[in-house]
């Protein structure tokens, strides 16, 4: 098990690499440059600011300075944000997207989970086709619909729950459910499918023969494997969800990583947007790797 987490991170390298390597360059061939504006500054105003932010030398030269510097995990500076790191605006930003990430995914996680196994449960009658509306209502409405509505009714017309900013939990609830509605509907319809499929396997039978309860039958048989393809589509769902959601962040005014990634893309601020860029595919490919290794745990006939 060791050896094969271990040779499954290195190969991780080489997918990152080519990732920092065509972003850099993307970054760099795009028209325009982070200090282009409407009014032209002097020439050599200029030539001290590319000297300073690393942009006065071949493209080549460039490259292999960045890479050099990311190696000592030095993401550079912010090019807009003056005198600011890249690596000061994520740990300032980060961990607030993070956390709103990982309360929507636990919730869509579970929720979707325990909803498409009620679905399937109950298959053909009118607690499969309420749950599947609800799931259906869920995927179709746009958080700039869903976070509104729950801004109106639980914040505005019931006063439970603050309609933004960033504190306590209470802070944290409505744009986390904003957030994670859409992919716990995904989630249900997914396990739904999968779970009906599974109940009609041969050993989901035999269990029901030997006079065990349904709700054992399910959590207890044939849960381990419906769950397979949830599992799969959980990887990348994660890695979406903790890099949050730009529009969940601005509707509830949470000072998190989303809007410096647009503004970084509106100020052609390359720095800042490559360590977004880094950080989205370091976790897209660390929860891919937790797939292969859940799927290993849960499916014993899948080797590593």
């Amino acid at each position: 098990m060791g050896s094969s987490l271990l040779s499954r991170l290195l190969a991780l390298v080489p997918v990152l690499f080519c990732v920092v390597s065509i972003t850099f360059l993307l970054i760099r061939l795009s028209p325009g440059g982070p200090f282009d504006g409407e009014r032209k500054i002097p020439e050599a105003i200029e030539r001290q600011l590319l000297a300073k932010y690393h942009l006065d030398g071949t493209l080549w030269q460039q490259y292999s300075g960045y890479i050099a510097d990311l190696l000592r995990g030095d993401l550079r500076l912010s090019t807009k944000y003056r005198n600011r790191s890249v690596n000061e605006i994520l740990a300032q930003t980060l961990p607030v997207t993070l956390c709103l990430g990982g309360v929507a995914f636990v919730l869509a996680a579970l929720g979707g989970v325990w909803l498409g196994t009620f679905a399937a449960m109950h298959r053909h009658t009118w607690k499969d086709s309420a749950a599947m509306f609800l799931a259906l209502a869920a995927i179709s409405l746009p958080s700039y619909i869903v976070g509104p509505i729950l801004i109106l009714v639980f914040g505005l017309d019931l006063r439970w729950l603050p309609v933004g900013g960033w504190g306590g939990i209470a802070h944290m609830i409505l744009p986390a459910v904003t957030l994670a509605a859409p992919a716990m509907a995904a989630v249900a319809r997914l396990m739904r499918g999968s779970m009906a499929e599974t109940l009609q396997q041969d050993f989901v039978r035999t269990a029901r023969a030997k006079g065990l309860r349904e709700t054992a039958v399910v959590y207890r048989h044939a849960l381990r494997i419906a769950i397979l393809p949830v599992v799969s589509y959980l990887g990348p769902l994660a890695a979406h969800l903790l890099t949050g959601s730009i529009v969940v962040e601005t509707i509830f005014h949470i000072p998190g990583a989303g809007g410096f990634f647009v503004h970084s893309i509106l100020n052609r601020d390359g720095f800042l947007l490559g360590g977004m860029v880094i950080v989205y595919c370091v976790l897209l490919v660390l929860f891919n790797l937790a797939v292969d290794l859940a799927y290993g745990f849960l499916d014993r006939r899948i080797s590593g």
